[in-house]
């Protein structure tokens, strides 16, 4: 072949590649408009798409662990000494969280739902019968009680001490691990109830919890805006709280956990909004991660969600009253507990100041069994593992009038903490898969194309050399494209 003939077929060549190129490169802009706009349209709270089924009934089976912090020590205590405490658990309880009531509103842009929890033991995920396992823990009651009657008289705080003296109640009670957790009749609360009705009687880390819903939402149903796709627009008629001492610390962002927006990508704050905690917290990107063959991005609450206001002025509206603020890591709120001294945090003191996890003996913070995380498929935006973990703990102090508190060193305790997890079952993980193997193989549809066009220009090209080699009858015409241009 002349040096003319193999300028011709390059020329040809390159130009083919070009144009195979070009047009892929077209047809991948098409593609991925389609792909992208078909997305926005199925995942949106509607009746017809396919998320809203899921969405209103949730298919992955979600379990509350609950454990508790045992202390060992009380006497040691209250005579001014470190409390020791030893976690016991789990006591395991499958959750059933259907939404009912859901009803449509603006032209179907928003979506109005209740979303009631119950809760069944599971035997074989526990560690023992919480109707006969003993926790000696605070006596919150007690507790709450005295705190309200700090801003009282000296006079009047002594003449009820000796009152719940009489009563034989003390700073820490021993229950079984169901009444500290459904209730029971508590006979200081008794006493109140009978001089003010509307105290109730009964106290219960979850009394009253069970069947009950956290409120009134409105979402919406990303009709409008993708990105909006199941955002809170109110929750019990507000759009923002009034409890914080600031506008930022009231507001009410994001969804409620449930759901997120497709197309998720590494850079973005995604927020939620925590009824139980009373505001709303975001969450950064970690790291990837694959949960049954499913690729996902791991995002978790920074450092700076529970950060103390000398390190983050923004977390200064969760002072309440302004400037009364506690350290890295835990967060105060009575002011959505009826004024108890309650302050939630990770389980063990996890991401909080040193000096919390040090004032308790038997305490263990780590990564692994103690942050807070949610594992998101980024093209739909689904969550297809969660880990929700929260402790609860409550401030113990001196309080003039009570002689049995004289010697205690203030101390934020701990009651008990949470893990409610989820994760995607072998059934929906199996669709998902599938689903997002047609939308990969979509999506990479143009480079196959421009593979296979590469592929066959050089099978032409041989096939061609070849039989023109047979024409001229020479030996050592063309054995390879390179060495046919040389």
């Amino acid at each position: 072949m002349t040096r003319r003939s193999c300028a011709i077929y390059a020329t040809g060549f390159i130009c083919a590649h070009l144009l195979i190129v070009g047009i892929a490169l077209v047809v991948a802009q098409v593609f991925q408009t389609m792909i992208h706009s078909r997305l926005k349209k199925e995942i949106t709270l509607t009746e017809k798409s396919q998320v809203f089924e899921s969405w209103k009934n949730p298919p992955p089976p979600v379990y509350m662990e609950y454990y508790f912090f045992n202390v060992t020590n009380p006497e040691v205590f209250m005579a001014g000494g470190k409390a020791s405490v030893k976690q016991i658990g789990p006591y395991t309880y499958r959750e059933y969280r259907p939404r009912e009531n859901v009803t449509f509103l603006e032209n179907g842009t928003k979506v109005y739902a209740l979303n009631p929890k119950t809760f069944v033991f599971v035997p074989e995920k526990s560690v023992g019968d919480p109707q006969v396992d003993i926790v000696r823990t605070v006596n919150i009651p007690f507790v709450a009680i005295m705190n309200e009657l700090n801003s009282y008289s000296f006079f009047l705080r002594t003449i009820v001490s000796m009152y719940i003296n009489s009563l034989g109640v003390e700073l820490f009670m021993t229950r079984t691990v169901h009444e500290v957790l459904w209730g029971f009749k508590d006979p200081l609360l008794t006493k109140v109830h009978s001089m003010k009705p509307e105290v109730d009687e009964y106290f219960g880390l979850m009394w009253k919890k069970n069947g009950t819903h956290e409120g009134e939402f409105v979402f919406h149903t990303g009709e409008q805006n993708y990105l909006d796709y199941g955002k809170i627009d109110t929750w019990n008629g507000l759009r923002e709280m009034s409890w914080w001492s600031s506008n930022q610390s009231n507001m009410i962002n994001g969804t409620d956990g449930a759901v997120f927006h497709p197309l998720i990508n590494r850079n973005e704050l995604l927020y939620i909004f925590a009824a139980d905690l009373c505001r709303s917290i975001h969450l950064a990107y970690v790291e990837d991660v694959e949960v049954k063959g499913i690729q996902a991005y791991r995002f978790a609450p920074p450092n700076d969600v529970l950060m103390s206001p000398k390190n983050n002025p923004a977390n200064a509206g969760f002072c309440v009253p302004a400037g009364d603020c506690l350290g890295t890591g835990v967060l105060k709120v009575s002011v959505c507990r009826e004024g108890a001294p309650i302050v939630v945090s990770f389980p063990h003191f996890y991401q909080a100041d040193p000096a919390y996890i040090n004032a308790i003996d038997g305490l263990n913070p780590n990564k692994e069994e103690h942050e807070t995380y949610l594992d998101l498929q980024p093209t739909a935006g689904v969550p297809i593992r969660a880990c929700k973990r929260a402790q609860l703990n409550i401030i113990l102090k001196r309080v003039q009038g009570f002689p049995k508190t004289k010697n205690i060193t203030e101390t934020i305790f701990p009651i008990m903490f949470v893990n409610e997890t989820a994760t995607i079952d072998d059934e929906s993980a199996a669709q998902m898969r599938s689903l997002l193997l047609i939308v990969t193989l979509v999506s990479n549809f143009p480079v196959l194309i421009v593979g296979l066009g590469i592929i066959l220009l050089l099978v032409f090209l041989v096939l061609f050399c070849r039989n023109r080699q047979k024409k001229v009858g020479t030996a050592t015409f063309c054995p390879n494209i390179s060495k046919s241009c040389s």
